[in-house]
C-alpha cells in the first residue's frame, strides 16, 4: 500500500488520523511514547490504534513499545533502534566501512545497556554490552527513519582488537587493519578507553610491521604500553612461534603469514 493511500472504509477516523499524520511528518519507525507526543489530541487510546493498525497489516510491530511501517525493513536502523544507544559495531561495521567483503548473517550491536540477541523480520541481532567508558567514536550515517549509528574506522578496528570474537575472523581483521586508512590520535585515544594492552601491543607491532604511514605517534604509544607479560599475537591461535622481545608477543602467526594474509586478494 502506497504511503497516503488507504482504504478508509476499513479504518476508524482515529486510525486514519494517525496515519496522516505519520504521513505528514515522514515517520516509517516509532515508538509508543513517539505516537502519544504525535498524537496528543486523540481521546482514543494511542496503544489501541496502533494495535489494531497492526493487526491490519498497516503497522509492524518490532517489539514490545516500538513499531514501523509495515514495508519499512532497513535492519541498521531497527537494530539501533531497539536499544536507546545502540550503533553498529564490530563485524557489521567493518564490512559497512568497506574493511571486509565478508558479510555475517548477524548484525553486531554495541550499547551500554543489557539485551538479549534477538530476531526481527528474519535479521538476527546481537548485542554487545559495554562500560560506558568503552562509549566514543560514534558517528551517524542515513536520514530520517533510515538514519542509524555507526562506529567510526578507527573505533570499529579497537573493537575487534578488543573483542576479536566478534570481528569475523583474525585473518580478516588483520587484513582490515593492514588496508584502513587510520589515525594515530584517534586510535590512542579509544586504545585508552577499552584499557586493552594485549590488543594495544597487537595493533601497534602490526602498525610497524605493515609499515603504516602516519602510524609513528600510536606506535610510540602502544610500545608505552609494553609489560613484562608475553601475549599470543592471534589470542585464539597456538602456543607456537617467534618471540617478540621488543612488544612481548609471541607472533603465532609467522611475518611469512602476516604478509600473505595481507597479499589475499577476494
Amino acid at each position: 500500500m502506497a504511503r497516503g493511500t488507504y482504504i478508509s472504509e476499513n479504518l476508524t477516523q482515529s486510525q486514519l488520523d494517525a496515519l496522516l499524520l505519520l504521513d505528514e511528518y515522514e515517520i516509517e519507525l516509532f515508538s509508543l511514547e513517539d505516537a502519544k507526543a504525535l498524537l496528543h489530541n486523540h481521546t482514543e487510546e494511542v496503544n489501541e490504534i496502533l494495535e489494531n493498525l497492526v493487526h491490519k497489516k498497516v503497522l509492524s510491530r518490532i517489539e514490545r513499545g516500538k513499531y514501523c511501517r509495515a514495508n519499512f525493513r532497513d535492519e541498521k536502523a531497527i537494530g539501533c533502534f531497539l536499544v536507546p544507544d545502540g550503533a553498529i559495531a564490530y563485524w557489521s561495521a567493518l564490512n559497512l566501512h568497506g574493511l571486509t567483503e565478508q558479510f555475517s548473517n548477524t548484525l553486531f550491536i554495541q550499547t551500554e545497556k543489557v539485551k538479549k540477541n534477538k530476531k526481527v523480520f528474519g535479521v538476527s541481532y546481537n548485542f554487545v554490552t559495554i562500560p560506558p567508558l568503552k562509549r566514543d567514536g560514534i558517528i551517524q550515517n542515513g536520514h530520517g527513519s533510515h538514519r542509524f549509528a555507526l562506529t567510526d574506522v578507527e573505533k570499529t578496528i579497537v573493537d575487534c582488537f578488543d573483542l576479536p570474537k566478534y570481528s569475523g575472523g583474525y585473518a580478516e581483521l588483520i587484513r582490515a587493519f593492514a588496508q584502513a586508512d587510520l589515525s594515530s590520535e584517534k586510535l590512542i585515544r579509544y586504545c585508552k578507553a577499552i584499557h586493552n594492552i594485549a590488543a594495544t601491543k597487537r595493533m601497534g607491532f602490526l602498525a610497524e610491521f605493515f609499515e603504516k604511514s602516519g602510524m609513528k605517534t600510536f606506535i610510540r604509544f602502544a610500545r608505552q604500553q609494553v609489560k613484562e607479560s608475553y601475549n599470543p599475537l592471534d589470542p585464539n591461535g597456538p602456543d607456537t612461534g617467534e618471540y617478540s622481545r621488543e612488544w612481548r608477543l609471541r607472533l603465532n602467526i609467522s611475518r611469512e603469514e602476516l604478509r600473505g594474509i595481507v597479499q589475499k586478494t577476494y
